[in-house]
This record gives structure tokens, C-alpha cells and sequence, in this order.
């Protein structure tokens, strides 16, 4: 597929963003001054707005489990956690076509309301996690656009929203042989999301995986220069400075593409274990960032309580594991 494929909707969205200018003064309001930008690609979204933590979030039911059975140490742990904006993940088997709207739509009420801006996950490409195993499934591809757009029409009517694209996706399809079929699907993704005006980041893979010369041409291809940028080492453990360095040589190949960095649970770097290594520590608060000409923010996008998979230990992925996350806060100094 060309690079060039998506230039034309671009244009076209910043047409239709210029004319919004003329005829409605700069988009939406909420009556207290706070405007949608014209063209979310072209702004930080976490320059002037906190990110949104989930009130209904893992984290936060089990810290309502543990205060129900007295447990007063796993009560400020993850409270501490509830309380960090964290990445909201849409999945299909969780959030099936015709549920996730709502869902998505609730979340925005409540993130619009706060002032502040959530940051969705989308995880449903077919054949989801094709090198891991762990986190398996994803949806049939001809009922994947319909679940996406749902997502891109219910996050589209916030003040404010990030999308993460399918973590691990195209930097997998490099080992799985599934580069046509992804590359359609997260191009055709991409377009949904920027067309609904949400701000978006393709999954970029991270520094101890695929070279950055391998993964530019997929980014290109689906259209990650006509968005925010990418995201860097989801639900991964590389140090800050390595992600850096990795961002910003993939920000080169890319024409100067933002990203994010994960920094959920990197506060001790990695190991050659990426499936719940132990010994792991919370890593860098999400934050706005300025240590790197391209760097736009460290966010947790996997919420660091939750398994990796059923392995070292751990539940299926996705499922919070309170000792783990207990074992990471001693290690974090909490």
C-alpha cells in the first residue's frame, strides 16, 4: 500500500476544520472556555489537560475489595494506582460491536466532565497476539471496521481523546507473516479514528524488538504521518532512555512523528522475560514530557496491576493481580 494513501483525507479533514473555524468559532465548548482543537493531530493532548483514570477501573475495585476486608496496606497501593490515568482497553471480547459505543461514550462523559482526556486502547485486530499467545483472540477481520468506527463515532464527541492502535500489531505481523491483512485494517483504523477527530498513536513496537528501519514502512503505510505519531513500548519494561532513543530515530524515518513512551512498569528496566518478569517496578508518572524533540508524554498504557498472561504465576492477561502489584510497589518504594 503507498504511503501517500492517506494524504487526501488529511486534507480534506483540515478543510472541513478550517470551515469550522469560520462558521462555529473552533470547534466544541463545554461553557467554560475549553475548545476542541481544529486539527487534534496537530496538538499534545496532554499539554493542557491530566490524563483520566477510570473510576470503574481493576484497580479501583480491588482496592474496594481490599478496604471491604480490611486489608489497609493493599488499600493505598492501589488507590495510589486507581487514581494514576492509566489506558482504557477495548477489546471485543470485553466490549463487543453494539456494547463498546456506550462504554466509550460513558467514559467520555465522565473524562469531558473533569476536564481531562482518556486515552482508549484499541485491541481487536484478528489473530491479536500471534507471537505471545497469551492474549489471543481479536475479531473476525470483516466485523473489525465496524467495531472501530463504533469506538471513533463514541470517542469523537469528547473534548479530547486519545486513541493507542492495536499494540504489538504491525511489529508482530513482521514475525507472523500477517503485514497485508493488518496493514489494511489499521489503515483503514486510522482513518475512522482521525476522521472522528481523535487523537491518535499507532503502536510502534519498542527498543529491544524490531529495528526501526523494518517498522517505518508499515507505520508509513497506515498512515502514521498524517496522525499524532506512535506509541512506544506498550505493556513493556525498556528503560526511559532507551525508548527515547528508539523514538526518536523511528520520529526520523517518520518525518518527525510524535509518540508516547509506556512507562507504567519500566521503573527497573527489563530482562530477557517479557511475560510478568519479577522484580519490576512502577516506572515514570504520566506526565507531559520535554526531554526529547519528539517526546509528547509518558503515559501508562497497560495498567501496570494487570497480568500479562498466565505465566510466571500470573492470571490470564488483562486480569488484575493483586500481589504482583504489591510486589511492584515494594519494589517502587511505595
Amino acid at each position: 500500500m503507498p504511503s501517500h494513501r492517506r494524504r487526501l483525507p488529511a486534507l480534506l479533514l483540515t478543510l472541513v476544520a478550517a470551515a469550522g473555524l469560520l462558521v462555529g468559532c473552533g470547534g466544541s465548548d463545554d461553557g467554560q472556555g475549553s475548545a476542541k482543537p481544529a486539527d487534534p493531530q496537530a496538538v499534545d493532548p496532554y499539554a493542557d489537560r491530566a490524563g483520566y483514570a477510570d473510576p470503574d477501573s481493576r484497580a479501583a475495585q480491588a482496592a474496594a475489595q481490599a478496604e471491604a476486608q480490611g486489608r489497609a496496606d493493599e488499600v493505598a497501593v492501589f488507590d495510589r494506582l486507581a487514581a494514576t490515568p492509566t489506558g482504557i482497553w477495548l477489546t471485543p471480547e470485553e466490549h463487543p460491536p453494539g456494547e463498546v459505543g456506550p462504554f466509550v461514550t460513558k467514559i467520555v462523559d465522565g473524562a469531558d466532565a473533569a476536564g481531562e482526556v482518556p486515552t482508549f486502547v484499541v485491541y481487536g485486530i484478528p489473530d491479536r497476539d500471534c507471537t505471545g499467545g497469551f492474549s489471543g483472540g481479536g475479531l473476525p477481520a470483516d466485523q473489525y471496521a465496524t467495531w472501530v468506527q463504533e469506538i471513533a463515532d463514541a470517542a469523537g464527541t469528547a473534548d479530547a481523546a486519545v486513541a493507542v492502535v492495536e499494540p504489538d500489531a504491525l511489529a508482530s505481523a513482521l514475525e507472523c507473516d500477517r503485514r497485508a491483512q493488518r496493514v489494511q485494517l489499521i489503515a483503514d483504523a486510522v482513518d475512522a479514528l482521525a476522521a472522528a477527530g481523535v487523537t491518535t498513536y499507532v503502536d510502534g513496537g519498542h527498543s529491544n524488538w524490531v529495528d526501526p528501519a523494518e517498522l517505518a514502512p508499515l507505520l508509513k503505510q497506515v498512515g502514521v504521518e498524517d496522525v499524532r505519531g506512535f506509541a512506544t513500548n506498550v505493556s513493556n519494561y525498556q528503560t526511559d532512555e532507551d525508548e527515547r532513543k528508539y523514538g526518536e530515530k523511528l520520529s526520523r524515518l517518520l518525518g518527525g512523528a510524535q509518540y508516547v513512551i509506556d512507562t507504567g512498569r519500566n521503573g527497573n528496566g527489563s530482562t530477557d522475560v517479557w511475560c510478568n518478569p519479577p522484580g519490576r517496578a512502577y516506572g515514570t508518572d504520566p506526565a507531559p514530557a520535554s526531554d526529547a524533540p519528539h517526546l509528547d508524554a509518558y503515559a501508562w498504557v497497560k495498567p501496570p496491576g494487570e497480568s500479562d498472561g498466565e505465566c510466571n504465576g500470573g492470571p490470564p492477561a488483562g486480569q488484575f493481580w493483586p500481589e504482583r502489584a504489591m510486589q511492584m510497589a515494594a519494589s517502587s518504594g511505595w
